[in-house]
């Protein structure tokens, strides 16, 4: 009888982890032994900003009514009727593209909108791609379903997609594209000429092998784009398309975990491939995102982004400021709450280690597919950027 307690491929997920998470753990461990005002934590991308007033205007609304019978009860598995109609409208604006609520399905975050697509999709063995440095966790998504990702290293200059990478990594077992711009976890945002050359790319890849190669737009930062740069959509360029994303980062409300999927209308089987959705949803066990949560991301969509805005610019500015004093290499982001410098050294393992002794916490690019780089968070108060600056000096020293 076989002593195993789990399954082989757990046994590796556990044993691969997250580096993410390791190091929020060993940042709980300095705290014990320091104090938690001597620990510099930007290891973990957890929106510190409180949800907007619309939100708890909702709540209150909401409590008013919970003598109603039912209120919080059963739904659609795709959500609220009503709640996908807003979020049809405001991803419609949002796109520029006219997406009807009967191609927008709510789910369990955006992690449970990409498995709910991945289980519709994929067939054993299809492959995946996605640009290198990417989000670890969709290595698991698309095993989660048969699938294997392929990463493709980025442009080196600018971490933008290098098609011609992309192009080549197209087998016959493709199945889809990921891109993730804003980019977690380093910041980049892909331009329209971008998009339209990665669009030209899979449709000619999708004719040669004989088979649909789906887009999926993974966008959760795309309210946090610096500068005024345009975050461009998708939709327009390419008719295989799907948005995934959530309001956990722009509306503080990661707990809730209210996420959605919208399918390009202009898609061929987008109905069928809507009806995929919605049975997977129910079947994973997701069933839908939570009452509550709807209610509340009902409300904030008319809520503006700009407050947080303009407080993640001015922590991006304080923190590159830190870095470039300091004599650390980097590419200021265009996007997203990340800064990704390049690892001193060229091991990011090992100066991370560094980092840690000096009592400030990153993730090293590894966990993200991109050896040689390290990633910080800035979702931290701004006292922590402000008492990093020495040991970020300490570490490169070293």
């Amino acid at each position: 009888m076989s002593a195993s307690v789990i399954s082989s491929a757990m046994e590796q997920n556990i044993s691969q982890g997250s580096m993410i998470r390791r190091m929020f753990e060993a940042g709980i461990e300095l705290r014990k032994k320091y104090g938690a005002d001597a620990v510099c934590d930007f290891s973990l991308g957890n929106p510190d900003l409180a949800p907007p007033a619309e939100a708890a205007r909702a709540m209150a609304a909401l409590a008013e009514r919970l003598d109603t019978p039912g209120i919080l009860g059963y739904m659609p598995n795709g959500g609220f009727a009503w709640a996908r109609e807003k979020v049809a409208a405001w991803l419609s604006d949002q796109q520029g593209v006219a997406i009807p609520a009967s191609h927008v399905i709510l789910t369990c975050g955006a992690a449970g909108a990409m498995n709910s697509f991945f289980h519709t999709v994929l067939e054993p063995g299809d492959e995946v791609l996605t640009i290198a440095p990417f989000f670890g966790e969709y290595r698991f998504y698309t095993a989660n379903h048969g699938g294997v990702l392929r990463p493709v290293p980025c442009r080196a200059e600018d971490f933008g997609p290098d098609v011609e990478a992309l192009a080549a990594a197209v087998t016959p077992k493709t199945r889809a594209l990921i891109l993730n711009s804003p980019n977690n976890p380093c910041g980049a945002v892909y331009s329209r000429e971008d998009i339209a050359a990665v669009a030209a790319m899979l449709k000619d890849a999708s004719a040669r092998i004989g088979r649909r190669i789906y887009l999926i737009a993974d966008e959760p930062y795309r309210f946090l784009a610096y500068d005024g740069i345009e975050v461009p959509s998708v939709l327009p360029y390419y008719e295989d398309a799907v948005v995934i994303s959530s309001f956990a980062k722009n509306y503080g409300m990661a707990g809730e975990r209210v996420g959605y999927i919208g399918v390009n209308p202009a898609m061929e089987g987008a109905g069928l491939l809507m009806d995929g959705l919605i049975f997977s949803n129910r079947v994973l066990g997701f069933v839908n995102p939570p009452v509550v949560g709807q209610y509340l991301m009902a409300e904030c969509l008319s809520a503006s982004t700009d407050p947080a805005l303009a407080i993640y610019t001015r922590r991006r500015n304080m923190l590159a400021d830190i870095l470039r004093d300091a004599g650390y290499e980097f590419t200021a982001p265009r996007g997203t709450f990340y800064f990704m410098p390049k690892a001193p050294g060229g091991d990011d393992k090992a100066f991370v280690a560094k980092l840690a002794e000096s009592l400030v916490l990153a993730v090293p690019s590894s966990g993200f597919g991109y050896p040689g780089y390290f990633r910080l968070s800035f979702a931290v108060e701004d006292k922590v950027i402000e008492r990093s600056a020495e040991g970020f000096r300490k570490a490169i020293k070293g």
